[in-house]
């Protein structure tokens, strides 16, 4: 199922639980929307209630807890959808890039130096060990929120060994997990450890807390039921939703600033984001700048970027401003995209001095479709690497025009190439005709390649045949009829036929 049909659903299920709701108040009770009331102390016996009235309360009471999680699944599916933006573009990023590694890129691949082959050989294994870490740090994570402790204590300890940049967010975890166990000497030991070894680590604050509560709890049994009891404050937070904030607030900061579960901490966040009140932008503007554990902050980014209009966003700015924390900086980025917020971006774009923060500005420009910006932008830009990645985002908001003119145009040979391939990998038709017009105009021999690997790319067999006729070179018409081979087409295989048979 994709992020837009759950969002429909989500909306589907909340239409029906709002008529629900309706439909089960009695006349006289509050309208839909309102929060129910408790009923005012007495010493009277309690009345009789009919037992329809006791059905439709249980009614009631279950829909606003159905439609509390209606709401959170529409704003996930919100989020979802903007993500799986992201990984779209990622993708189509990634195939472009990995394709420079493939023909005709790669005789120059065969031409490096061992120093050059040696370092992507280290740089290869780097991936491979973040990836690895990733992967424990998940299955960690994964244990914790079963509450399998002992398995996520495991897990958290193998993540720490390795020294890769989880590991103070693994030694926090641990320290939390053998609190849930009772093993309150051994997670006091972790957050030494986390305080000496990673004194800028950002779960600090949140380390500090934990000890406090651990050194209170000293002597003191663990209480299984604790954590059962945070199941009903799941429930609770639900119903608080359509309460007032002032009566909120007190009970929503005091979850998030404590020692709660992650889950209860998440759904905390959730509620706050749903008010607009201005204590509440405070709380979450807090958060978003770091006041809590950075998988908290990094929600809190997304909600700004997606709850409560320019306002919020217009925290998001101050936070990008005040922050130094380039990841912090570019979700930030990314949550303006998600809240179409074409103009933070585009000053970004052209104001932030950070390479790798503007190269991020660009791209989710390109996941926008701001053509005219990007054009714009690439006029202006000087930086050979900076204008490459104004490219790859044209490339993902699909703009063949421009990529069209920067093939044909561009005099810097290595952004030429690159959008030769690019457009080769946009498989439009008029893409397709604008490179054999370019290989029929070129001389240039990289050049020419680049345009056969592009229609390779886009498995245009038809116009490699048409070009290959043509050739006069053979070491150009050679490296066609290599690409013909390896494809899967009727068109390729009449031609390799017909070659046999000359």
């Amino acid at each position: 199922m994709n992020a837009h049909t759950t969002i429909r659903i989500a909306i589907v299920l909340m239409g029906a639980l709002t008529a629900g709701q309706a439909y089960a108040q009695p006349t006289g009770k509050p309208p839909a929307g309102s929060a129910p009331k408790a009923a005012p102390p007495s010493d009277a016996a309690p009345k009789q209630k009919p037992p329809m009235d006791e059905d439709l309360a249980g009614l009631a009471a279950g829909a606003w807890t159905l439609k509390a999680d209606a709401l959170k699944l529409t704003y996930e599916a919100s989020m979802l959808a903007g993500a799986k933006t992201l990984m779209a573009a990622d993708a189509m990023r990634l195939a472009s890039e990995a394709s420079m590694l493939t023909g005709a890129d790669a005789w120059q691949d065969r031409e490096r130096t061992a120093e050059e082959r040696q370092k992507a050989r280290e740089a290869a294994e780097k991936d491979r060990e973040r990836e690895r870490e990733n992967r424990v740090y998940e299955d960690a994570l994964r244990f914790r929120d079963e509450s399998k402790y002992d398995r996520a204590v495991e897990r958290f300890t193998d993540v720490v060994a390795m020294k890769g940049s989880k590991a103070d967010a693994a030694l926090y975890w641990k320290a939390y997990s053998q609190d849930r166990q009772g093993q309150r000497a051994e997670a006091l030991a972790s957050i030494q450890a986390l305080t000496r070894d990673y004194a800028a680590s950002r779960y600090l604050q949140q380390a500090k807390v934990l000890e406090a509560e651990i050194r209170r709890n000293a002597g003191q049994p663990v209480r299984p039921q604790d954590q059962a009891d945070e199941e009903t404050k799941l429930m609770a937070l639900n119903a608080i939703m359509n309460s007032a904030p002032e009566q909120a607030m007190p009970i929503l900061e005091k979850i998030l600033n404590g020692t709660a579960s992650p889950k209860l901490k998440e759904r905390a966040l959730f509620v706050l984001a749903q008010s607009n009140s201005p204590q509440a932008r405070e709380v979450l503007k807090g958060i978003a700048k770091g006041n809590s554990t950075p998988e908290l902050q990094s929600r809190a980014i997304s909600y700004l970027g997606t709850q409560g209009g320019r306002e919020s966003r217009a925290v998001l700015s101050e936070v990008y401003a005040a922050t130094t924390d380039v990841d912090v900086k570019k979700r930030i980025l990314r949550a303006f995209m998600t809240g179409g917020e074409k103009d933070r971006l585009m000053t970004a774009a052209q104001s932030e001095q950070n390479p790798e923060l503007r190269a991020t500005a660009v791209q989710q420009l390109g996941v926008m479709g701001a053509h005219a910006e990007l054009a714009t932008l690439y006029q202006k830009e000087t930086a050979l690497e900076v204008k490459k990645q104004i490219i790859q985002a044209m490339f993902v908001g699909g703009n063949v025009t421009k990529m069209t003119e920067l093939a044909k145009s561009e005099q810097n040979p290595e952004l030429r190439r690159a959008a030769i391939r690019n457009l080769g990998l946009m498989g439009a038709r008029s893409s397709a005709d604008a490179l054999v017009e370019i290989y029929g105009s070129e001389k240039d021999l990289t050049v020419r390649k680049a345009v056969i690997q592009a229609l390779a790319l886009s498995d245009n067999a038809a116009q490699l045949v048409a070009i290959a006729r043509k050739e006069e070179d053979p070491a150009l018409r050679k490296e066609i009829i290599s690409r013909l081979s390896h494809m899967n087409s009727k068109i390729a295989t009449d031609y390799m036929i017909e070659i046999l048979n000359k």
